[in-house]
This record gives structure tokens, sequence and C-alpha cells, in this order.
């Protein structure tokens, strides 16, 4: 099997370049490792204090080791911080990351890369989130005795460490120094496969947007433009979401609603298509306004205010009273925590079954996942209708996060015990 894996991971370079010819995150994947070793040699030579190594897939990964890395760098300030990303929609957002000593690629999974960048590194501790199970470093990492943990981890029965030929995967698990999940149910899966040094810790983004929250940004446009607490925040939307949502939301504009648009591309092409959405369910030009040309006095018929700039939404949500999150009539839901963790109710499509936390919330009626245009219809209008099922709700969704908190420090306490 370790051939096998072996040999799939070298197709998947072939792969890479090929792809490379028209895709610009195939580029960026290859050119972020051009000369990987000798950067990192050089970085880590600048300094000799010990290296905890953090890796993250993507920017959704990072969200979740965020809060630790950045308790490590407070409280063990003795550490330097490793941080490595494999997408380049991770590293191209994080490269500059301050919570971090180096921040780079993960070499593609040989044994060789892994050989190369252990013995560049000698990490002392490494801690993997969520989703990484690189076997090739996970057995170098093993070889040399190093503890290794995986955190915010969820496990589905339909993954390959639960097949009959998911031997060499399960292995890999059974060698961490620890496995902290996100839920109970993923310790029913490990345990009959016997793996044993496993805890549910929680989610740490619980935390992250707890912590967000505490410093969210006074967006004095955002606070002037919330009237009477008939504002919909629509977060990281697509135009699959556009599409359902701005129909839905026309009669609410007649009954003095609000909108805050923040789509998840800010392109001028994304822009002015919200923008003709917007006139196709009759919103004028003097009714709508992108956020860089507004004003701290908005026009007092003013119905969308449509966001142009990234890192505004996660405070943007507190002048919220309702949110939608945008991507589940797409591939996937985004941050439905981030709004709400501010107490108001989320809506979100069809997407998520696959998120704990979107399952957390519709469980405890804070959150309202829809399956079609006509299931939206019906979440949006009892929403935006009954003032006291939206303060329900709002209650409910600001509960569970709160509910929810502690996942950094169960985790860091295990990292580091005496």
């Amino acid at each position: 099997m370790r051939v096998l894996y072996s040999l799939g991971i070298f197709f998947y370079s072939i792969g890479i370049r090929v792809a490379a010819i028209g895709s610009t995150k195939a580029r960026l994947w290859l050119h972020g490792r051009r000369n990987l070793f000798g950067r990192l040699r050089e970085a880590i030579s600048r300094d000799s204090k010990a290296v905890i190594w953090f890796h993250c897939a993507s920017l959704g990964e990072f969200e979740q080791g965020r809060p630790l890395i950045e308790r490590i760098k407070t409280l063990h300030p003795q550490y330097r911080v490793l941080l490595t990303f494999f997408s380049p929609s991770g590293y191209e957002v994080r490269k500059n990351y301050q919570g971090a000593d180096i921040v780079t690629y993960m070499p593609l999974d040989t044994r060789s890369n892994a050989r190369q960048f252990l013995e560049i590194v000698k990490p002392e501790l490494i801690v993997f989130v969520k989703y990484e199970f690189w076997l090739n470093h996970l057995a170098e990492i093993r070889n040399r005795n190093i503890s290794h943990y995986l955190v915010s981890a969820i496990f589905r029965s339909d993954q390959i460490f639960f097949k009959a030929h998911g031997g060499i995967f399960r292995e890999a698990l059974k060698g961490y120094t620890h496995i902290f999940t996100q839920d109970k149910s993923s310790l029913d899966l490990l345990e009959p496969i016997g793996v044993k040094n496993i805890s549910a810790a929680g989610d740490t983004r619980f935390d992250r947007v707890a912590e967000i929250a505490a410093g969210a940004k006074d967006i004095p446009i955002a606070a002037s433009y919330t009237a009477e607490n008939k504002m919909l925040v629509a977060g990281s939307t697509w135009k699959a979401d556009e599409d359902v949502l701005l129909p839905v939301m026309k009669k609410h504009f007649a009954a003095g609603w609000r909108m805050v648009i923040a789509p998840h591309e800010i392109s001028e092409a994304r822009l002015s298509s919200i923008e003709s959405a917007l006139k196709a369910i009759g919103v004028s030009d003097t009714k709508m306004i992108r956020f860089s040309k507004g004003a701290i006095n908005l026009p007092a018929d003013l119905k969308v205010l449509i966001i142009d700039n990234i890192g505004m939404l996660s405070s943007l949500y507190r002048y919220g009273t309702v949110a939608y999150i945008g991507g589940g009539f797409g591939k996937s839901i985004h941050n439905t925590l981030e709004a709400a963790v501010y107490g108001i109710p989320v809506v979100f499509g069809p997407a998520y079954e696959k998120f704990n936390e979107a399952l957390g919330l519709i469980s405890c009626k804070g959150g309202f996942g829809v399956h079609s245009v006509k299931e939206l219809e019906i979440a949006i209008d009892n929403l935006l209708s009954d003032e006291n099922h939206r303060v329900v709700a709002g209650r409910n969704a600001g509960n569970f996060v709160k509910e929810n908190l502690g996942a950094t420090d169960k985790i860091m306490a295990k990292l580091f015990a005496t």
C-alpha cells in the first residue's frame, strides 16, 4: 500500500505540472515550493529556539489552528512557530501572518522530502489541523519519535480509515501522540479500529470567533445604516446565493428591511453582477451603494450596502439582525459561527451536512438549513416577520457558541502537560 500511495503522490505531482499550464492556483502551488528547503534552512538558522510546527491544509483549517498558535506565542515564547500550508488559497492569504515566526508551504509528501524537511526543522512538537494525513511525513515523524497531534478532527464512516483497504491509514492514526476530535461520534468511530489516544475536545473555531467578536471593529457606516433592528447581513455570498436570496428579499425591502451583501469575491465583474441582480428585483441605483463610495450619512431610503473590501465581514455581523451565510447553494457553506457569536439567527443553503457547527445550530434552533428556494423563502419570511421567533433563534445561536467554548484550553493542557 505504501508503494501505491507514493506512486499516487508521484502522479499527483505530474498532474499539478500539467494543470499549471492553465491554472493560476496550480502555478502558485508549484512556484511556492521552488527552493523551499533552501529558504526554510535560511529561516531556521536565524534563531536557535526550539520549533513547534503547525500544518494546515488551507484557510479554514488555519482559523482552527490559530487560537492555539496565538496561545502558544503568548504563554510559551521560548518556542518559534513554523506554520505550513498545503494549498495556495491558505498560504497566499496568510503568508505574512505575524502570529507565526515562519510561514511556508509543506513539501510534497515523498519520503525524501519528509526526511529533508524534518532534518532542517527538527520540530520538538507537531500539530496537524483537522484533515491532514500525509503518510510519508507521518511515518518519518514516527520514526524520529516526535510528539505529534491532530486537533479539531472530524471522522465519518465513509472515510478510508474505516474501509477494508484502509489499513495503512489506520496505522497512521494510531501513530499520533493524541487525537483531539470535535465530537463524540468521531470517538465512537475511532475506538473500534484500535485508536486509543483520543479525546473529544471540541472545535477551536468557537474560541476563535469569540476572540474576533471581543475585538470587533467599529464600522460607522454600518452603524448609521442599521435601522429599527431590521438588517440582514449576507456574508461570503456567491452568485448562486444571490440568485435565490435577492428575490426573497424584495418584499421585505418594502417592509423596511435593509441588507448588507459581502460577496466572497470582490472583482468588478462580481460587484456589477450583484448590482444588476438588485436592479432586476426593482432596487434602483439610488437605493444601493458600494461601501467604498459611502459616507457616514447614508441616504435615508438606502436598501442595500455592498461591501467591496476583504476583512470586514466578521465585524459587520455585529450590526445585523439576521445573517445569511453564503456557499450553501454551491460547494459548501462558509463560517456560520462568525455570525452566530453575536446572538443572531443564521440561514444557509443545502451544502452544510459535513459541518458539525451547522448541524448544531440547526439542532438548537439557532440556525436554519434550507434545500430549495421555497424553504429559503419560508425561513427568511418567518425570521423577518416574527420578532419573537427572531429573538429566540438569535439567543439560541449565541448560547450555542458560548456552550462550546474551551477547546483551546483543553488542547493546550495536553500539549504542555508536565
